[in-house]
């Protein structure tokens, strides 16, 4: 996809507030709205913006535990991934999973309300899933940088 500086702008603007009104984005970047209604509309159809979301406070929502998973599995069989990595699709707890080259196969980033949730997805989640060789957990103890944007 070939993005102008017009395209360019109208995502930095959408990326740290999508609920802009296109008369707001339109005045922000110098054009009519009905051009940068059209704009945004073709970057939606050719999915450049995949989905507008509002990003939660964890911990007033009573989320306070991130970790970080790095998973090893026994096999690397095309089947056994793609059923692992479905069924790490269907966990809430995984707001992101990530295959991976190196020592471990997968990581996941794990979002719960404490220590026993975390417990509880290990032990009735995590471990039920085939092929699962090895977790190893990382506790988040401070999130110095976790951004959305990208920059362009």
């Amino acid at each position: 996809m070939n993005l102008d500086s017009l395209d360019k702008q109208i995502l930095m603007l959408l990326q740290h507030d999508s609920s802009l009104k296109t008369k707001e984005i339109a005045s922000s970047i110098g054009l009519s709205i009905t051009p940068t209604y059209d704009r945004i509309k073709r970057l939606e159809k050719e999915g450049v913006i995949k989905k507008y979301v509002a990003i939660l406070d964890k911990n007033a929502i009573n989320y306070a535990v991130t970790v970080i998973c790095h998973i090893t599995l026994l096999k690397h069989e095309r089947s056994l991934l793609a059923k692992f990595e479905n069924e790490i699709g269907k966990i809430d707890e995984v707001v992101a999973c990530f295959h991976i080259a190196g020592n471990y196969d997968y990581i996941l980033k794990v979002i719960v309300p404490d220590l026993n949730s975390y417990r509880d997805f290990i032990t009735n989640k995590i471990s039920t899933i085939e092929n699962v060789s090895n977790v190893h957990s990382s506790f988040v103890m401070t999130e110095v940088k976790n951004e959305t944007a990208l920059l362009l």
